[in-house]
């Protein structure tokens, strides 16, 4: 009996963990699409935006890191590779 109990006590807690990862993922995935949105409102309104690390990101781009750029643009921001390098991109077309 002890057994089939933990196991259903083992079983409730993975699902909930499951159903609480799902929801951070949106959640995440949701607040990306908030920022990109507001950093595109802020470049057509032509809103200089201050932060030296993303100076030091410009710079790796500016001087063919690419790769060193999207590692720096990862750490300082938490995005993704592909948010990265589409960053990275739009930085070195400039």
């Amino acid at each position: 009996m002890d057994s089939v109990a933990l196991s259903l006590i083992a079983l409730i807690v993975f699902v909930s963990v499951i159903g609480h990862e799902a929801r951070f993922s949106r959640l995440d995935k949701r607040l990306a699409r908030i920022e990109r949105k507001v950093d595109l409102l802020l470049g057509h309104l032509d809103v200089p935006v201050e932060d030296p690390a993303m100076d030091a990101v410009a710079a790796l781009a500016r001087d063919g890191k690419a790769v060193e750029a999207m590692k720096e643009y990862r750490r300082v921001t938490g995005a993704g590779l592909k948010e990265a390098k589409e960053a990275v991109d739009r930085l070195q077309a400039r």
